[in-house]
């Protein structure tokens, strides 16, 4: 008898999601049947319209609807104009100082970015030690969508001092890696880094930006960095689609 907790993919969920009373929601059983579907098609592959799977499975529309919304959240489906085609692999990006550029180039991916503003402001308290200024100082805020094979997946916020970047609005390229501008034109190299991950809901402005519902599920990363002296350089704020964005770590044994 087939075990039902050891599935042939190791990194699908137990039991498909069945509850133990093995009881399957009407909606959830169209979701397998379309996500077989998705398998048929492959990737860009145009789905059929609500209509014809609520004949095909003979459900409601709403059922169909609500399978679908699933599919969509998980990225394994995506809108185009009125349609809706199967969705490609997720877009690894590593828990590293690599850059966005880099984990992107790793997959074969082109990676760009929007700039939606630059300005220059005095420091608030608050901000002042993750830059490394007092108050009052000015420091530069950069916002950029970003951008895989001109798809919007997500929008970056950095903020950094002026005095570590003095010309950033006149010889910064900002479709390019700013990593690679301080690395490469300004001789400062990154050393370490903090971040922290949580899950959040965009803003109607956010949303916006990044071409998504606002109840698209977005992933959230914060990261406070330093350089190879240990002094603090920059604050980033980049929020990535929940749909098309998984990260990846190595991790290490410490004794």
């Amino acid at each position: 008898m087939e075990n039902p907790n050891s599935p042939d993919d190791p990194g699908a969920p137990i039991r498909s999601g069945i509850p133990e009373h093995g009881r399957i929601p009407k909606y959830y059983a169209v979701k397998a049947k379309v996500a077989a579907l998705i398998t048929e098609l492959g990737e860009g592959g145009q789905l059929p319209t609500e209509r014809d799977l609520a004949l095909r499975y003979e459900v409601s529309r709403e059922t169909v609807r609500q399978a679908l919304r699933e599919l969509l959240l998980e990225g394994r489906l995506r809108r185009q104009g009125r349609g809706t085609v199967v969705a490609g692999p997720k877009l690894e990006q590593p828990l590293s100082l690599a850059s966005y550029t880099e984990g992107l180039r790793r997959q074969g991916r082109r990676p760009g970015r929007a700039l939606i503003s630059l300005d220059r402001f005095p420091c608030p308290e608050a901000l002042a030690p993750e830059v490394g200024v007092v108050r009052g100082e000015p420091v530069w805020h950069m916002e950029r969508v970003l951008l895989a094979d001109d798809e919007r997946v997500g929008l970056e916020s950095t903020y950094v001092s002026e005095a570590r970047a003095p010309r950033l609005d006149t010889e910064f390229d900002p479709d390019s890696s700013f990593y690679a501008y301080l690395h490469d034109r300004l001789g400062i190299s990154f050393g370490d880094a903090d971040e922290r991950i949580e899950t959040v809901l965009a803003t109607p402005r956010e949303a916006l930006l990044v071409g998504t519902p606002p109840a698209l599920p977005m992933l959230l990363i914060h990261r406070v960095s330093r350089d190879t002296a240990g002094r603090p350089l920059e604050r980033v704020r980049t929020l990535y689609r929940g749909d098309r964005f998984s990260f990846t770590a190595h991790l290490g044994r410490q004794d």
